[in-house]
């Protein structure tokens, strides 16, 4: 896969590994995102190695951040989005999810799926919908599983 990058004024979103903090996206995952306190820096080392990661940078800082888990043919899950609070307000989440939904090894998937709590009108610019049949979804899911 190819890398990855625009500017967006004064900031930089990037799909180059080699960019990441990844000590800075754990301490954000590990305490501030709702979905993911107390995961363990190894487990976020894992998930990056095994997914499509885009980085958000200002001043080579990292801000923001995004991962896709995808076959790259079928379904794409996206996970982790985060903006750092001090850079919100800028447009960088909707440069970034403009950034996921262009990219072009993510073209012609028949499912993207997310879960989200509060970015609900983030994402629905970009087409995504409620699930249209919840009784058809399952899952196993331990929201416990960083505390144990």
């Amino acid at each position: 896969m190819k890398n990855i990058e625009i500017n967006s004024g004064e900031f930089l979103i990037s799909t180059d590994k080699s960019k990441l903090d990844i000590h800075a996206i754990h301490q954000f995952l590990s305490t501030k995102a709702y979905w993911s306190l107390n995961i363990p820096e190894e487990k976020v080392q894992t998930a990056i190695q095994n997914s499509l990661c885009f980085g958000v940078y200002y001043d080579q800082k990292q801000i923001g951040f995004a991962r896709i888990i995808s076959d790259f043919s079928t379904i794409a899950y996206l996970g982790d989005v985060y903006i750092l609070e001090e850079f919100r307000g800028h447009g960088l989440s909707k440069r970034l999810m403009e950034m996921i939904m262009q990219h072009p090894d993510l073209q012609g998937l028949r499912r993207w799926i997310l879960l989200t709590g509060d970015a609900h009108g983030l994402y629905r610019q970009f087409g995504w919908t409620d699930i249209a049949d919840p009784s058809k979804w399952m899952e196993l899911h331990d929201k416990n599983v960083y505390v144990k």
